[in-house]
């Protein structure tokens, strides 16, 4: 029994993971975590490349970025070339983050925010890398 990939079922799933992750994030702190590790980063390159966020801007931005992932479903479920494209970077960017969470919480030797919902980042990345790869086959 071959398991067939849904694309727009990996987007969606993925979408909504992410907006656990970020709710995950916003009830644990990530920011006090976030900003100071940011900002000694861009104190030793004597730059501003890494931003420093408010909670409320922070926050807006992402769930605006989560509606937008959402209003790309309609494209997602017509599997569009392009999207099958940005959905692989998606999951790899997904991928990263899970990962940095799970490292980040190793490092520090505590749960840091995000860290509880890592594990269904990795699970959603993955699924949508697959489903990405099989949708562009098949296309």
């Amino acid at each position: 029994m071959e398991i067939k990939p849904n694309f727009l079922l990996a987007w969606l799933f993925m979408t909504l993971v992410f907006g656990l992750h970020v709710l995950d994030e916003a009830l644990n702190d990530f920011l006090a975590l976030y900003n100071p590790l940011v900002s000694s980063i861009n104190a030793r390159l004597n730059s501003a490349f890494l931003p420093v966020f408010s909670f409320d801007n922070w926050l807006t931005g992402l769930i605006i970025g989560i509606g937008m992932l959402l209003g790309l479903s309609f494209f997602a479920h017509q599997e569009k070339r392009w999207i099958i494209y940005l959905g692989y970077m998606y999951g790899i960017l997904m991928l990263v983050n899970a990962f940095g969470h799970i490292i980040g919480a190793l490092y520090y030797s505590k749960p840091i925010a995000g860290l509880y919902t890592s594990p269904l980042l990795l699970i959603g990345s993955v699924y949508l890398i697959w489903s990405s790869s099989r949708a562009l086959k098949s296309s």
